[in-house]
């Protein structure tokens, strides 16, 4: 293991100081709306001022700045980085509209957690239906997107009933619903339709903690609770004064968040993804879109998946574990062959676009209410598509131009 990462490590450094060579002009043809773009992390993630300069979205360059400056605003958002797809959603509406992060009264009471988070002072206070976004989420942070736009436009039932009967509470605009703030949805790399490698929940700690600390060396070891927050104050999950590093660190791991319904681990599973049906529903006034990758290959003789030797050694535990898990889901839907090519930690087939939908492939003509999904980038891991693994600058970052030059084109 450390030596693959040692040897992933020089790739990386090899090929991020290769200067990123692209047309620099701006490209404002065919732009047909100026609505910003937001960037919503996955699992692991952290915001702009946690890791000195390394960012989530472009690792030691900056995918925000490289849109900016090519004439797309963009903006990135922060949530809790191993939270709940709920407290995430509620923590996304605060950081961008700013104010007090309110998880709910019903469900603060039924967690048995804090009902209000921290605050933030907003990063586009504008936003209305008049003032739209596009939201580009990665890994968990598409399904944080996909339950965002959902609650606005519909909110939530069991938090207005509960308002209805304790008035003195207060109710989050968030969960009133009635808001249409929303222009697009793109997904990369998010497991849509959950991921296998989470229905082993004994698995899935050590390999955040595998993240945690690759992805920390890959930073050169700057990605750490004194920089890096893991969000959980709800839970009382707070590092306390003089506390040591590896205390605080056990302590989040070993705690019993990791065994309820109210965590990533959870809500990231097929299981956790069916049962938050309700809240992830596409809606009709919407252009949805996803993006895919694929880090294994079919063996000749067995015919199985293999993970690739680019892929992050951290995933691959959870690549082979993939290849081999097979279910019958609560739903009736079944776990098989098709689900073991991934990326490593999501099933390319659960990327694509949530089962039961209207899709299509990408045709350049994108319909709202309709997913559209782009070609599987292979020899792509889980964290190439936001600049921290293997791939070249200029690789990654015509991703991310081509998604904003296309949303740019989408009609108001």
């Amino acid at each position: 293991m450390k030596s693959k990462l040692i040897i992933f490590l020089a790739t990386v450094s090899f090929f991020v100081c290769i200067t990123f060579q692209g047309n620099d002009q701006k490209v404002t043809a065919a732009s047909q709306n100026d609505y910003p773009i937001v960037l919503v992390h996955g699992l692991a993630g952290w915001d702009r001022n946690e890791a000195l300069g390394f960012k989530y979205w472009g690792g030691l360059y900056d995918i925000q700045e490289i849109l900016k400056q090519k004439g797309y605003p963009t903006m990135t958002a922060a949530v809790g980085p191993f939270a709940s797809n709920w407290d995430r959603t509620a923590e996304l509406y605060a950081y961008i509209m700013g104010g007090t992060v309110d998880y709910g009264a019903a469900h603060a009471a039924k967690e048995k957690h804090a009902r209000f988070g921290k605050t933030y002072p907003g990063i586009y206070k504008q936003w209305s239906d008049t003032n739209k976004l596009h939201l580009v989420g990665h890994s968990m942070g598409g399904l944080t997107i996909r339950q965002l736009t959902d609650m606005l436009e519909d909110g939530d039932a069991a938090e207005q009933n509960y308002y209805k009967e304790h008035p003195e509470l207060g109710i989050s605009p968030l969960f009133v619903g009635g808001k249409h703030q929303v222009q697009s949805v793109t997904t990369i790399a998010t497991p849509n339709n959950g991921t296998s490698f989470a229905e082993n929940e004994n698995a899935l700690v050590p390999v955040i903690k595998d993240m945690v600390t690759g992805m920390s060396a890959l930073s050169g070891n700057i990605l750490n609770p004194v920089v890096y927050d893991f969000k959980l104050d709800q839970f009382g999950l707070k590092r306390q004064p003089n506390e040591t590093l590896n205390t605080y660190n056990n302590r989040v791991y070993s705690s019993s968040i990791w065994k309820t319904d109210d965590i990533s681990s959870y809500d990231l599973s097929v299981e956790g993804v069916i049962a938050n049906q309700a809240n992830l529903q596409t809606k009709t006034d919407v252009y949805y879109f996803s993006y895919t990758g694929q880090a294994t290959t079919q063996t000749l003789i067995t015919k199985q998946q293999t993970p690739i030797i680019t892929m992050f050694p951290a995933f691959v535990p959870a690549a082979k574990f993939m290849n081999s898990f097979r279910k019958t889901a609560s739903n009736g839907m079944k776990i098989d062959d098709t689900w073991a090519p991934n990326d490593g930690l999501v099933n390319v087939v659960s990327s694509y676009y949530p089962f039961g939908t209207a899709a299509k492939a990408a045709d350049g003509n994108p319909v709202k209410g309709q997913w559209s999904y782009y070609p599987v980038k292979q020899g792509w891991d889980h964290i190439d598509f936001i600049g921290i693994g293997d791939k070249l600058p200029s690789a990654v970052n015509s991703i991310y131009v081509e998604i904003a030059k296309n949303l740019a084109g989408l009609p108001k």
